[in-house]
């Protein structure tokens, strides 16, 4: 995936050399509980995998292979401590970015029961407005060292990342009262299971039955653009992830603008850059109207040297009905 900014999800979907299988979960626990243990599950396996054909390609085949040095921890500190993480700033990538989210999800037309986030990487701020209008999300990572992360926060283990600043703010903008623990609880409540994903595969989450499916909605963050070393795959990658979604479902997509690279730690990994109008057109080609395209300029006091990130944009799609 190719992040620029604060909020950038990690690495989701890369090319896996296998298919990911059945995840232990169980039923009848209440929500917050069950939410953490099957998380926990996950985390600690990393994702069980079944035998399958490897990717050909040998373009994936070198992204997935330079993802195995992504560090996660380093990515956190590159992207969500300050400055890029902080949120005080009104104009800053943060709080624009959690504000398209937030007003998306207050436009009252993005609700359902299922929900899947598509390469959630190490962080959770990309569904902190989406946990109020879904009750059952998926959240689903390529790497094992993400989903050990996710894993972390769901369980509220020690050494986790603390996203209470984000919660703090989701709930400012949101303004409904709630408090920034009562959200984050719901947020663990709704996570039912955390997922190995391959979007280059046309199964992408593997042929067992791992997650509801189709879902009323997808989110992905940073993921696509970052995964796909150019727009063929690109397109092709979101035509796979197009077919967990339910005709007339929703699609909220945030990427890179114009990036190239970004370093993780002692990765440096390459991203294929797309332009405004790139996305538009792939989200077309997949079978979505756009509802809403919004870019933002990434200033110059943001240009850390972590990246070569020109700006991010959100898009809004739905799926057309066939």
């Amino acid at each position: 995936m190719g992040w620029g900014d604060a909020e950038r999800a990690a690495p989701g979907a890369l090319l896996s050399p296998a298919a990911p299988a059945a995840e232990g979960s169980g039923g009848g626990q209440d929500a917050d509980k069950g939410a953490e243990t099957r998380a926990g599950n996950t985390a600690r396996s990393g994702g069980s995998m079944s035998a399958a054909q490897p990717d050909a390609h040998p373009a994936r085949q070198a992204v997935a292979s330079a993802y195995l040095r992504f560090e996660p921890r380093a990515y956190l500190r590159n992207n969500y401590a300050p400055p890029r993480g902080d949120l005080s700033s009104p104009d800053g990538v943060g709080p624009w970015k959690l504000r398209c989210l937030a007003q998306t999800f207050a436009s009252g037309e993005v609700f359902g029961r299922t929900l899947i986030d598509i390469g959630s990487g190490p962080t959770i701020y990309q569904l902190l407005s989406a946990c109020a209008h879904f009750e059952d999300i998926t959240m689903t990572d390529f790497l094992e060292v993400n989903r050990q992360e996710l894993g972390l926060w769901l369980r509220e283990e020690p050494g986790a990342f603390d996203w209470s600043t984000y919660s703090q703010h989701v709930c400012l903008i949101e303004d409904k009262g709630e408090s920034w623990q009562e959200k984050e609880h719901q947020l663990r409540a709704r996570v039912k299971r955390v997922l190995p994903i391959d979007v280059h595969q046309p199964q992408p989450l593997g042929a067992g039955d791992l997650a509801p499916l189709p879902a009323d909605a997808l989110v992905s963050a940073f993921c696509l653009e970052a995964v796909s070393p150019d727009l063929t795959s690109f397109q092709r990658a979101l035509d796979h992830i197009t077919t967990l979604l339910r005709p007339e479902g929703h699609l909220l997509l945030i990427g890179a603008l114009e990036e190239s690279w970004y370093l993780a730690g002692e990765a440096r990994l390459a991203v294929v850059p797309v332009c405004e109008e790139e996305v538009r057109e792939a989200l077309v080609r997949s079978g979505y109207k756009v509802r809403d395209l919004r870019t933002y300029t990434m200033p110059a006091h943001l240009r850390t040297g972590v990246d070569d990130v020109k700006g991010i944009f959100f898009a809004w799609a739905q799926k057309v009905r066939v």
